[in-house]
Order: C-alpha cells, then structure tokens, then sequence
C-alpha cells in the first residue's frame, strides 16, 4: 500500500475551527504500519541506522554522499511519489 492508498482510506477529525485534530484509520491500514513499524525497529541500533550502514565505512558514505550531489546537481531527481511506493516495496 503506498502512501496516497492511505491518504484516501482515513479520515479527519477537525475541531471547531476547522483544523485537523485527530485521524481515524482502518484496522487493516493501522495493522500494517504497525507491521512495518515493528519491522524497521527490529533491524534498527541504537544509533538509528540498520546494521548494514551502522558497519559501513566512512569513505563509503562519503562517496555515496558525492554520488548523491553529483546526481541532484545533474538534474537525476525522482518525484516523491516514486520514494514512497519504494518503500512499500
């Protein structure tokens, strides 16, 4: 399920002036963020990072990081959209 399936499955709870106060998610949405909660904090350390980047070099970081400005400078950019059905994935 990608994100804007979501978007169109809850609903908004606004108070008196209109703004959105509280949210209400089906029970088969809720379960599978739960899932995928649950399963990113399973492979998560405390730092944060998964074990295969909490291990990775710092000289392989700072190539991805040069790779990832070079790429962005170059125009090779992806719409938001496409990074969350990646996630899904």
């Amino acid at each position: 399920m990608n994100i804007s399936e979501v978007q169109a499955l809850v609903k908004y709870i606004s108070n008196a002036q209109g703004e959105k106060t509280e949210v209400i998610i089906p029970i088969e949405v809720w379960n599978s963020l739960l899932q995928k909660i649950t399963s990113i904090e399973r492979y998560s350390t405390l730092s944060g990072l998964s074990p295969v980047d909490e291990n990775e070099p710092k000289t392989q970081i700072l190539a991805d990081l040069q790779e990832s400005i070079r790429a962005a400078r170059a125009g090779e950019t992806y719409p938001i959209s496409q990074l969350w059905e990646d996630l899904d994935s």
